[in-house]
């Protein structure tokens, strides 16, 4: 009878120890698809990468671009020597945030900071397929060139770009990727967003 006893004691031992393991690893394993289930710095930067096009800010172009030129001398134009022509253009600037420099801190479940570089242009293009050139000089003494016609495009890409920076090009595209970053973390259940700009420090010279 007491042998009898002893073995059902042993059982349910037994028994309750395997319980408590099975619980304990029920609970581990519950505590990592939790984990698995948050968003690290990581997990949202991948997300972010995809964005990236919907906060850019774009202008459109179209231009005429004004070509003059003479043979000098002595820092003088020297008669009959003036070539010249036109080129009417469409273009367009894209100006954003470089997404891959986006700093991620997640706080909690519910806490965010983003911090974001500066805005700068990412794209100046001119259409090639949209140029359009009249009025050719045709001056034996001083020819155009093709690096005449490159030339004029590269300063008017130039010219582009600080004029869409007047119209406050930089701006908009922060605020664009302000928009479109808080847009995708209220969808990922974030409700405390705080975005910064990166803190730049001018370089001495």
């Amino acid at each position: 009878m007491n042998s009898s006893n002893k073995k059902i004691n042993y059982a349910t031992v037994f028994f309750l120890f395997t319980t408590l393991v099975l619980a304990v690893l029920l609970i581990v394993n519950l505590t990592k698809q939790q984990k698995q289930q948050g968003y690290d710095s990581s997990s949202i930067m991948s997300r972010i990468s995809y964005i990236q096009e919907l906060a850019l800010v774009r202008y459109n172009y179209t231009g005429v671009i004004a070509f003059k030129d003479h043979k000098k001398f002595l820092n003088l134009n020297i008669p009959l020597t003036d070539k010249y022509f036109l080129i009417k253009y469409n273009g367009h600037i894209k100006a954003g945030v470089d997404f891959s420099r986006i700093k991620i801190d997640v706080q909690d479940e519910t806490s965010v900071h983003v911090s974001i570089p500066k805005p700068r242009i990412l794209d100046t293009v001119i259409d090639e397929n949209t140029i359009q050139v009249f009025n050719e000089s045709e001056n034996a003494f001083n020819p155009l060139k093709i690096s005449d016609y490159n030339d004029a495009i590269a300063r008017e890409k130039t010219v582009m770009a600080q004029d869409a920076v007047k119209q406050g090009v930089y701006t908009q595209a922060t605020d664009q990727a302000k928009l479109a970053i808080t847009a995708l973390l209220e969808q990922m259940g974030f409700t405390d967003i705080r975005i910064t700009e990166e803190l730049t420090v001018p370089s001495i010279h």
